[in-house]
């Protein structure tokens, strides 16, 4: 049943989180601090960055010696050949590209700006800058975090890792799932009826997404230091959907 009523809370306190950090005893503590208690009908929705600092995926650019298809590709789309190295090892391949811009599709099977690599809220260590990858499974990340605060709270909320991905046809990103556990993703409606009794035939919602993009708003894009955000009230089915169900194959995509 589609809730009436959901609230969105930004968890306070969550510390720069660092390689190896418990994200699971990270949020139960910032949990504490809210004062609130885990239950059955919530969501817990987690930046990718943090989730990508706990697992260590971070590069160097001064450790990366690009290869000569990087350093072309990084001419014709005026970046730094070694970043364009670290987007390409992420990658199957470019789809887009102009000065400014390179979007490539990640192995992931996501399509977006730079394979997901930013710097942005990524401090530099000893001078040398660097960057930040996404998690090597973020839905095997998600179920892992989802059991870890089970096995501690006896309550099993779902979990999403989200992103901020730009969006063909409109200006500006939106918070978008990239890993998932404990909710479906696509929400089906093809066979329920509408308003008037005619059956919907090709409605699909983008649930994960919807959740994802709600949780960004409290969440913050900038150094609101918010990483994690709970969605109550929103009573998912417990069942253990993947992020792939939201990708359109290309054989369906007409713009790829």
């Amino acid at each position: 049943m589609t809730p009436r009523r959901i609230e969105t809370l930004a968890l306070p306190g969550i510390p720069l989180v660092q390689p190896g950090d418990d994200l699971c005893d990270l949020i139960l503590s910032a949990l504490g601090r809210a004062d609130v208690t885990l239950r059955r009908d919530d969501v817990i929705v987690v930046a990718q960055k943090i989730v990508s600092k706990a697992e260590g995926r971070y590069a160097t650019l001064g450790d990366i010696t690009p290869s000569a298809e990087a350093v072309a590709l990084g001419a014709e789309v005026d970046k730094d050949p070694r970043l364009i190295e670290l987007i390409l090892g992420e990658s199957t391949r470019v789809v887009r590209q102009r000065p400014g811009l390179l979007i490539v599709e990640h192995r992931l099977g996501f399509v977006l700006a730079n394979a997901g690599i930013d710097a942005s809220n990524v401090e530099p260590t000893n001078g040398d800058e660097r960057v930040l990858l996404l998690p090597q499974d973020p839905d095997r990340s998600c179920k892992q975090l989802r059991a870890a605060i089970a096995g501690i709270t006896g309550t099993t909320p779902a979990v999403i890792i989200n992103d901020s991905i730009g969006r063909a046809w409109r200006y500006g990103t939106v918070g978008t799932a990239i890993g998932v556990s404990g909710l479906r993703s696509l929400l089906d409606l093809r066979g329920d009826k509408d308003l008037f009794g005619r059956e919907l035939r090709v409605s699909t919602v983008g649930l994960a997404d919807e959740l994802a993009a709600t949780a960004s708003v409290v969440q913050g894009e900038g150094a609101e230091g918010t990483p994690v955000a709970l969605i109550r009230g929103f009573a998912p089915e417990a069942e253990d959907g993947t992020v792939g169900e939201l990708l359109r194959g290309e054989n369906e995509d007409l713009f790829r």
